[in-house]
């Protein structure tokens, strides 16, 4: 059965442009939200067609991508394992490969080796493999062998630390093989949202590591530690500007609510003791109960996953909403972090420019410090907003660049000693945003610097324009040596609602589940243990372990068991 998928003119170009492409590294850089995750799909799966390779390996940053990679692989017919680890020996006969993570990887990138010869492998925001050089070693390490590699990331990236395997450099920049920018996707309409960059000032008190004792705004030019200093204080939980911000983004989260009911927002919290104590924020002050999505949690993933289906306002998270994770309701974002850098930004901000096909303007709004650093990468973005938007022919304002900031002597190791006295926020305004409307600034310069002019209308987005960047594309069946089962879903184009299948991957976690309870009823109705009955079960069955068992052979499994409890 073939599948049919929808294909934006960039995925197509992308598709195009890998098929012509010489040696076995491709890098591919898409804003986010604009489809990587479908353009990689889509090629994987014209090469286990035309038998080019024989597995998919799906490298993310994160545990909950892993599933997220895995349930879009199965709108493919592609079955991908999230929950494998090298421990598990041979990939069953009816899965396509495996989604694993970086930190996967780096612990045993040995177990990979040997599976990956002759793999399409997906190294999905391939940047995290210079987070250390171990890392960068593993993976070039495991994946080496690999029949074709496709690089992908949200954001151009440099090589600040050490080179990323399998990217090409000139001096220290990543040179893609296809690049598709912000702003590109604006211009095609349909693709992504505006994001425009409400900017909150505010005036900050401060002891310093040395004992010293600081005041300063935003306004206030400083050096780096000390700008630092300044932001890690706007953002303690005890002064009144997170508070405040907090309010800014609720009342704007509400108002977008009265149209799109489902809007939700994100704040992106500086550690899991921080994230927490925004959520704490919202219950006390504004009397709203948000989710909240830590590393530490082992739930995290499915408090993600839960968010993304409901209608609930708000999700504090530290690092796992900023990269990579889909949630396309989410259209106000809160920057309470002090990590600044211009990738974790862009990230950050790509949770909220996913278009929503059911809306017409659907501007969304991200507050951030009036932080010089961040207004800086708040500019980059907006520029290609208004570009995109009015294109005027202006010059842009210059930018002050992080290098001519001087060092502060202070070592990043006397932090521990630096404490926050007050923040409290300048210039309240308690009006809502509006597309036309943009958070008001001190003059046009600022608003520019902000991310919104106040003059900035975004166009009627009709619906003929759907024809013009999107078209329907047929994928072959996929005729592979060891079949799946008859594909669950097919994508239509104006889908039809029928009762929910199960997907392959569910059915054999089921089979799984359902041999482990009839393993502890044998074991329970005689003397053996659990070793030995399921030795003996594998034996009958002619597997070596359940996790190499295909769902035909733990079909079998299971009766054989069933039979034997039986007998007892």
């Amino acid at each position: 059965m073939a599948v049919e998928i929808r294909l934006r003119p960039w995925q197509r170009e992308a598709l195009d442009k890998l098929r012509q492409h010489e040696g076995p590294n491709f890098l591919a850089v898409a804003t986010p939200g604009a489809g990587k995750t479908t353009f990689a799909l889509t090629a994987a799966r014209r090469e286990l067609v035309n038998r080019s390779v024989r597995r998919v390996v799906a490298v993310v940053p994160t545990q909950h991508l892993k599933n997220q990679w895995a349930n879009a692989a199965e709108q493919f017919d592609i079955h991908l394992d999230p929950a494998w680890s090298s421990g598990d020996g041979r990939l069953p006969g009816d899965v396509h490969g495996v989604a694993v993570t970086y930190q996967q990887v780096a612990a045993n990138p040995r177990g990979l080796r040997g599976m990956v010869a002759g793999a399409f492998v997906i190294l999905d925001e391939i940047h995290h493999a210079a987070d250390s050089r171990s890392w960068g070693d593993a993976v070039r390490f495991a994946f080496e062998h690999a029949a074709m590699r496709l690089c992908l990331s949200g954001t151009p990236f440099r090589s600040d630390q050490s080179a990323i395997p399998f990217v090409r450099y000139t001096g220290e920049e990543a040179v893609p093989d296809f690049e598709y920018g912000y702003g590109d996707a604006l211009r095609d309409r349909r693709v992504v949202r505006p994001v425009y960059f409400p900017r909150i000032n505010g005036r900050m008190e401060w002891s310093a590591p040395d004992g010293s004792t600081y005041h300063a705004s935003f306004d206030d030019r400083l050096s780096g530690t000390l700008s630092s200093q300044r932001l890690r204080t706007a953002l303690d939980l005890e002064g009144e500007w997170l508070p405040s911000v907090l309010a800014k983004a609720h009342r704007q989260l509400m108002h977008l609510r009265v149209r799109d009911k489902t809007a939700g927002g994100m704040v992106i919290a500086m550690d899991q003791e921080h994230a927490r104590g925004i959520a704490h924020i919202f219950r006390s002050r504004l009397r709203v109960e948000v989710a909240v999505a830590t590393s530490d949690d082992p739930a995290a993933s499915d408090k993600i996953a839960s968010f993304a289906d409901s209608n609930q306002p708000w999700i504090v998270a530290v690092r796992m909403v900023s990269e990579g994770v889909d949630i396309p309701r989410l259209r106000v974002g809160v920057y309470a972090t002090n990590t600044s850098t211009d990738l974790f930004f862009r990230q950050a901000v790509g949770r909220l420019v996913r278009f929503n096909g059911r809306l017409e303007q659907q501007a969304a709004y991200m507050f951030i410090p009036d932080d010089w650093k961040l207004r800086t990468f708040a500019f980059g973005i907006g520029e290609q907003r208004r570009h995109s938007l009015k294109k005027p022919d202006r010059d842009g304002d210059e930018i002050v660049r992080e290098e001519e900031v001087p060092n502060d002597p202070l070592g990043d190791e006397q932090l521990s000693l630096f404490a926050a006295i007050s923040a409290v926020p300048l210039e309240e305004d308690g009006q809502p945003l509006e597309p036309t409307r943009i958070y008001e600034a001190d003059d046009a310069d600022d608003a520019d610097d902000a991310g919104g002019d106040g003059g900035d209308e975004i166009p009627d987005m009709a619906d003929d324009a759907v024809a013009a960047c999107d078209e329907w594309f047929a994928l072959p069946e996929l005729g592979l040596a060891v079949p799946l089962p008859e594909p669950d879903l097919e994508l239509d184009p104006q889908p039809v609602a029928q009762p929910k299948k199960q997907s392959p991957r569910g059915r054999k976690r089921e089979l799984r589940e359902r041999n482990s309870d009839f393993v502890r009823s044998i074991v329970n109705a005689t003397a053996m243990g659990h070793a030995d009955v399921n030795s003996e079960l594998n034996r009958q069955a002619g597997i070596r372990r359940v996790t190499e068992a295909t769902s035909a052979q733990l079909e079998r499994r299971l009766q054989l068991a069933e039979r034997w409890l039986n007998r007892l």
